[in-house]
């Protein structure tokens, strides 16, 4: 087979796939300005090298020949689609619809557990990717959920957290794998769909590899929790006063409070917690730093320190108005109430946001962001909102 033929066809193939997906507008051909390399060929055998694949394909029902001259003494001028499918048995390529079909019979099962596998499917459908990700991506996919699923089965209570090191986790569930070459590095490969399975969503934005990792439970290197405050702290071996402006210990050592603050914060975002740490560090108060999502090991010590709490003790959550801020609140209200203590809002309201700071955000993102407030307890905040319609970094409130 010509490979300049080839190439051409292949054009005309994946422009039919978008004018059948309602992505392109005029109809596929292969016209004049395409066949200009072809028409400008001297070497007789490579003229009819190339003329022998499209007859070829034309012999085969698959596509219709126009010539500038009588049929094959000048030059081809225009090549028009027959049959899809057909020309891409001639070309050797499974059609877009078949491989859509075969994906929606693999994840059709999961969507149940995983909805955001649907709207994948209909990205594929309209030949767009997610996170640069197509329909020959399923076993990323699926890799992805069999992580996901695997940490599900690991309990995780206020004594017993998942904290792994990331590449003795990836070799645990990919070990028998014999399509893996490296099973402790797969997991590494798959933070596009992870983080997409774990939001639910493929319009946020996307996440550093290390913090899906830190939601999962898993760190290539382990990061301290930071906590700022004049609050005394028990630990494995230490009981203290928090130093000034803050510390930082292993999440496993923090065993309960030592005595009752006045209140207690956690703080999403680093620029953040370190300019509340600086200014409150000498008050009767806990500010938490949760490194956007908190990993496991993080909110089985945040149910800890809750645990017992007296309930005038007021306890807040100060993270990012946008849909992933509302995913962390939801998460840890949660976990408050998993322990009897109600989780507000801090500086989370659209008064108090300034409208120049404020950046418009999508009716999808509203509603997910309405969703995830709710699920925090915050309906009215959520409502609030998704009716305001915008989004705010938590850095820009500080």
């Amino acid at each position: 087979m010509d490979a300049q033929a080839r190439l051409l066809l292949e054009k005309l193939l994946r422009d039919y796939e978008k004018a059948d997906a309602g992505v392109r507008k005029r109809p596929p051909a292969i016209t004049h300005r395409h066949l200009a390399e072809y028409q400008r060929e001297r070497s007789l055998p490579a003229k009819e090298a190339f003329e022998a694949t499209m007859t070829d394909a034309r012999a085969r029902g698959a596509v219709t020949l126009t010539w500038d001259g009588k049929p094959n003494e000048g030059f081809i001028d225009r090549v028009d689609i027959v049959d899809a499918d057909l020309l891409a048995e001639f070309l050797d390529i499974v059609p877009l619809a078949q491989r859509l079909s075969a994906v929606a019979g693999v994840f059709e099962p999961l969507v149940a557990d995983f909805p955001v596998l649907g709207a994948v499917m209909n990205q594929w459908k309209k030949l767009r990717t997610v996170r640069s990700l197509g329909p020959d991506s399923v076993k990323d996919w699926l890799d992805a959920i069999a992580v996901i699923r695997h940490c599900a089965k690991i309990p995780v209570t206020v004594t017993n957290s998942l904290s792994i090191p990331l590449r003795e986790a990836s070799y645990s569930v990919f070990v028998d794998d014999d399509g893996i070459k490296s099973p402790s590095k797969r997991i590494e490969s798959l933070t596009a769909p992870l983080d997409v399975l774990l939001c639910d969503s493929f319009e946020t934005a996307p996440r550093e590899p290390i913090a899906v990792w830190q939601e999962l439970g898993f760190f290539k290197e382990e990061q301290p929790v930071r906590l700022a405050g004049n609050v005394l702290i028990v630990r494995k071996r230490v009981s203290s006063i928090l130093d000034t402006p803050y510390a930082a210990f292993p999440p496993s050592t923090v065993e309960r409070l030592g005595a009752i603050p006045q209140l207690i914060m956690s703080i999403e975002n680093q620029t953040t917690f370190h300019s509340e740490a600086r200014r409150r560090c000498d008050e009767n108060v806990l500010l938490l730093y949760t490194a956007g999502m908190p990993s496991p090991a993080w909110r089985a010590m945040y149910a800890r320190l809750l645990s017992g709490l007296p309930s005038d003790v007021p306890v807040f959550h100060w993270g990012d108005v946008d849909e992933g801020g509302f995913r962390i609140a939801a998460r840890l209200a949660n976990d408050a109430a998993a322990v009897g203590v109600s989780l507000k809002p801090w500086k989370m309201s659209p008064d108090d946001v300034p409208k120049d700071r404020r950046r418009k955000a999508t009716p999808g993102t509203c509603l997910r962001m309405l969703s995830f407030a709710e699920a925090a307890g915050w309906s009215e905040l959520g409502r609030q909102v998704a009716e305001a319609k915008f989004t705010v970094e938590q850095e820009g409130l500080a």
